[in-house]
């Protein structure tokens, strides 16, 4: 589900994604997928977006799409989500950290690898 209050006070603002990708420290495009809703905001984004946006978090929250994850690549082990089971929701938020740590890493690597060509 798109993020469309998010976007509007973002705009009107007159932020661009890049900047509010910085404000919670991860890239442009993992930013523009949780603006549309692809990827989930978890609750300390939503408090960090609301803190640079000058808003307060009711004005650019908007609830999840109910998702539930039968299989988990990122551990491939196979464990099956059940209605009602936490599981499925804590592994999602884990995965998502995950990502989002190896994409700093990344990060980090390529301003490295900068670094050494010079």
């Amino acid at each position: 589900m798109q993020k469309e209050k998010l976007r509007t006070v973002r705009k009107r603002k007159g932020y661009t994604q890049q900047q509010v990708a910085d404000a919670i420290a991860t890239d442009v495009s993992n930013y523009s997928r949780k603006e549309s809703g692809t990827v989930k905001i978890i609750e300390s984004e939503w408090d960090k977006l609301a803190k640079f946006l000058e808003v307060t978090v009711e004005e650019i929250y908007e609830e999840e799409e109910a998702k539930i994850i039968i299989e988990n690549p990122v551990f491939n082990d196979n464990t099956q989500a059940n209605v009602g089971n936490n599981n499925a929701t804590i592994n999602n938020e884990l995965s998502i950290e995950i990502i989002k740590n190896l994409q700093e890493y990344i990060s980090l690597l390529k301003e490295e690898v900068v670094r050494l060509k010079k």
